[in-house]
């Protein structure tokens, strides 16, 4: 068993030593080999900006049809959809970016890793340059977050699949216990800023399943900005509603799905000055997609075959295809992976639209599953998955109830402590194994969204056979015996027979 990690002491702002100056971010020099327009030496990071760099909302449209557009708008400016009604996207300016070349942006990310120099420590901001260039230091709210553990599934690997290279990319090992620190930091930092420029925002408000929540009310809890908070009554585990709560947030449980939810917090954010942090705003995919550019820095910059990825709102497919197709635009890598967008079969909208052969797209009323995170029915980042798909010669796959639950057992029982979600991309890893897409050489990556701590109840209520309908075959419930050493040792050496 072995992982790739970058650990270090993570110190939260308020825990930076001299946080009020901090450190200056250091230089490091570099020779690479480059063409006459590019330079070798890396700069000094200022504190107030990443030196030239900037980056813009564009509308997607113009990016999905590779069709110039002259409309776009400062990331300053409080906006969420294009001219048209449809999604916008964060456009970087690679040309400025590409002053430097590959090997030039592979040494400065590489030489920040675990480091306390703030806020460059954190995998997101380690990022910063790719991420939001122009954003002052000072205003960047971070729990140094990211710099996940790229686990080896060894034995899940070789035991359930006969693979020797499976990863599980341990997103939900964060601040929050998810991966939705990534991009909120990102979210958050900006609205630290807009408010400094006196923009005329009250809060940050979100629709929620659970994880969106905790992230943003611990962020803007550490920022003192106000977290406005709608959820599903009755569709969230107890430990993800409580976490806002601790964290100060005004919560509002509201008789819907998320999908409902989704819709009321668009329309208060239309009419108040409420900052709307749910990923239909593309600020939060910039740290997202760092999670792409951290698995290939711990495979040395070498590329995997295959990374899965649960699905419901459908902003991390993209996020991560950006993160992806980013460095290999700016040379750090020659190709991108497969990517496949894993969803639970009671919310599949995306998996019924790619098994019409992306013809006819239609949300759907999702049902209840343990992957509530997920239980998304009209996703809001539909056609930017699509792209992503489309453009990394993806596949989409589900996973019923069963499969799902079954599925995190298995990975449980080979030393993880997985979510449903993460038991969803699993299904889908062992579906296209049994059928061959996969080889059992490629090395494959399965993104984990979430902490297992987050979803003890599914896990109890899997191993007491509590599950109406579900066979539970991989449960694990303790055995009740007498306070005697015969019926103890009984017991014991029935246990250890079976497994000699």
């Amino acid at each position: 068993m072995a992982s790739y990690s970058s650990h270090s002491s993570i110190l939260s702002p308020s825990h930076q030593p001299h946080h009020p100056t901090k450190f200056l971010p250091f230089k490091v020099t570099c020779t690479t080999t480059t063409t006459s327009n590019q330079q070798t030496t890396l700069p000094q990071t200022t504190k107030k900006s990443a030196l030239n760099f900037s980056a813009k909302y564009v509308p997607f449209n113009s990016i999905s049809t590779n069709t110039p557009t002259d409309e776009s708008y400062s990331l300053d400016e409080i906006i969420y959809r294009s001219n048209s009604g449809g999604l916008l996207d964060v456009q970087h300016d690679l040309e400025a970016l590409k002053q430097y070349d590959g090997k030039y942006w592979k040494s400065l990310f590489d030489s920040r890793v675990g480091k306390t120099t703030w806020p460059y420590g954190s995998g997101v901001w380690s990022k910063k340059e790719w991420v939001l260039p122009e954003i002052d230091d000072d205003d960047i709210i971070s729990a140094f977050e990211g710099n996940s553990n790229l686990f080896w599934a060894e034995r899940f690997g070789k035991k359930f699949l006969g693979m020797n290279d499976l990863w599980v990319k341990h997103c939900g090992i964060s601040h929050t216990g998810s991966f939705k620190d990534l991009g909120m930091t990102v979210l958050v930092s900006q609205v630290n800023r807009l408010r400094k420029l006196k923009r005329p925002l009250v809060g940050v408000g979100c629709a929620s399943t659970g994880d969106t929540s905790a992230a943003l009310s611990a962020y803007c809890a550490a920022a003192d900005i106000p977290s406005i908070v709608f959820l599903p009554a009755n569709k969230i585990s107890m430990a993800q509603l409580v976490q806002p709560i601790a964290n100060g947030a005004f919560v509002i449980s509201i008789d819907t799905d998320f999908d409902g939810c989704m819709k009321l917090i668009r329309e208060v954010t239309s009419e108040l000055p409420i900052y709307l942090a749910n990923s239909l705003n593309s600020l939060r995919l910039e740290g997202q997609k760092t999670a792409a550019i951290e698995i290939l820095q711990q495979f040395d910059w070498e590329v995997p075959d295959w990374v899965i990825i649960p699905g419901g709102n459908l902003g991390n497919i993209y996020a991560f295809y950006k993160g992806f197709k980013m460095c290999q635009e700016m040379g750090l890598v020659d190709r991108i992976p497969r990517l496949v967008c894993a969803q639970a079969a009671n919310a599949n909208p995306l998996y019924m639209y790619y098994k019409s052969g992306w013809t006819n797209f239609q949300p759907v009323k999702a049902n209840t599953t343990f992957a509530s995170a997920i239980q998304i029915g009209d996703p809001v980042s539909i056609d930017r998955a699509v792209y992503a798909l489309k453009n990394s010669n993806g596949i989409v796959e589900e996973a019923t109830e069963e499969e799902l639950m079954d599925a995190t057992a298995l990975a449980d029982s080979t030393g993880m402590f997985i979510c449903p979600h993460t038991g969803v991309a699993l299904t889908a890893l062992m579906k296209l194994r049994n059928n061959g897409v996969i080889a059992p050489t490629e090395r494959t990556v399965v993104v984990s969204t979430a902490h297992g701590l987050k979803f003890t109840q599914s896990k109890i209520e899997y191993h007491s056979k509590e599950i109406k309908d579900m066979a539970c075959q991989f449960a694990n419930p303790p055995v009740e015996v007498k306070a005697e050493f015969g019926s103890v040792m009984c017991v014991l050496n029935n246990y250890l027979k079976s497994k000699s």
